[in-house]
């Protein structure tokens, strides 16, 4: 069966031993994903879901019952007050700065505690580009608190709050771009705890990009006030063609509900555009593209480990995030996997990516997606930037079997550029 696509013996075999390896690390990843499973089905249920709550709804959006359904059931899958859940959020960014720009008000501050910010949270901020827009220059206030040894340091945080007011304690779930390990909902738990004994009133955030549904608990059930993400992501199941989301406090929400509309109007405005059906349908999904997703990352981290190449995390290390980083040595390696990942997509196969330069980044990036929906980083997907150690930084499948075909023809370039 593998054949079609020229795969090496050598491939072929090591994947054969790779699955009989992996089916403990899998059983794990299916039981999580039965969990969530239950848990969304039940919130069907609770909200009495009905085929009309899938009907367009247009103009301003009024009275649209099955939006309002859809964030109850947010609501009640993160074990949440309320929800913001929207086409018109049209990113994680943009969800970012809604709830950033909807809570924090002039003099105030926040603090992130996970070190740098994702890069494009750093330009909201202000403490990178020189945007007239970004919280700094509008007289929000920023400092943040390294990590140490991929943990939080708690000791410096406790300190901090207990010198002076702060607003918003910020947390960003996911490693991103950067070399650090992502943060656990145990640790992300831990330091809620000891926030909560300095300051009961702090707003805690998370930035849960890439992490729904990985763990068996959400940061809402460890103390966070708010999370956001992006409905690209986990949430969307690969079915939401564009959105964002938005859980917490139901105070919380109306404040960055009328940041996203206007004070007079709160999430009482704003037309479906048609997406409830795949907004649903995306979430009832979510788990089980999430388990696909966690299997074929653990198969590239074990096939690719034993190729001898670094990775992270181990195939059998706990995951907090759909995130895979791969060092590969050599540029041509990096390049040769990018492509062969690019080779072995459902769209646009016969692109061949290379190197160039990209807005936000210093050195020249490879980037290899081919995806249903545009920028979709629940489908298979990874890049990186051409700089040692040459790290791909690699997410996503949408069902198991064709993520592990990606791989195998990943790897398989690799192998046939260095023969050649």
């Amino acid at each position: 069966m593998y054949f079609d696509f020229d795969i090496d013996d050598k491939i072929i075999k090591l994947s054969e031993y790779a699955e009989k390896e992996l089916q403990p690390v899998f059983k794990e990843f299916e039981n999580n994903a039965m969990k969530w499973s239950s848990k969304i089905l039940r919130a069907f249920q609770n909200n009495n879901l009905s085929t009309a709550d899938f009907n367009e709804v247009t103009g301003y959006g009024y009275y649209d019952g099955g939006r309002d359904k859809l964030e109850k059931v947010y609501a009640e899958v993160f074990s949440a007050e309320d929800a913001l859940v929207r086409p018109q959020i049209m990113s994680g960014t943009h969800a970012i700065n809604l709830v950033l720009t909807g809570l924090l008000k002039y003099g105030e501050t926040m603090i992130s505690i996970s070190g740098d910010p994702y890069d494009s949270l750093q330009t909201i901020i202000g403490t990178d580009g020189d945007s007239k827009n970004s919280l700094i220059a509008n007289g929000i206030k920023y400092e943040q608190i390294e990590l140490i040894d991929d943990d939080f340091d708690i000791k410096k945080i406790v300190e901090r709050l207990k010198q002076s007011p702060v607003k918003l304690v910020e947390i960003q779930r996911s490693r991103g771009y950067s070399a650090r390990k992502s943060l656990t909902i145990d640790k992300i738990e831990k330091v809620c705890k000891a926030i909560r004994e300095v300051d009961k009133n702090v707003i805690i955030m998370v930035d849960n990009c890439y992490g729904e549904f990985v763990e068996d608990r959400e940061p809402i059930e460890v103390g966070a006030d708010i999370i956001v993400s992006s409905l690209m992501k986990n949430i969307g199941g690969g079915e939401a063609k564009t959105g964002g989301y938005i859980v917490g406090r139901k105070d919380l929400i109306l404040d960055v509900a009328e940041r996203f509309s206007a004070p007079c109007l709160g999430k009482d405005v704003g037309a479906n555009l048609n997406q409830n059906l795949s907004f649903f349908k995306g979430l009832f999904n979510a788990p089980s593209v999430v388990c696909s997703s966690l299997k074929t990352m653990a198969f590239a981290s074990f096939m690719l480990s034993r190729l001898g190449f670094d990775v992270d995390p181990a195939f059998d290390e706990k995951r907090t995030d759909i995130i895979q980083t791969i060092s590969l040595f050599k540029s041509e390696n990096l390049i040769s996997f990018c492509q062969g990942i690019q080779k072995g997509s459902p769209i646009e196969s016969y692109v061949v990516p290379v190197p160039s330069a990209t807005p936000g980044y210093t050195k020249e990036e490879i980037m290899a997606g081919g995806s249903f929906i545009s920028g979709s980083t629940i489908e298979l997907s990874c890049d990186g930037p051409l700089d040692e150690p040459y790290t791909a930084f690699m997410q996503g499948g949408l069902t198991y079997e064709y993520g592990k075909l990606g791989i195998m023809i990943g790897i398989n370039e690799i192998l046939k550029n260095k023969q050649a």
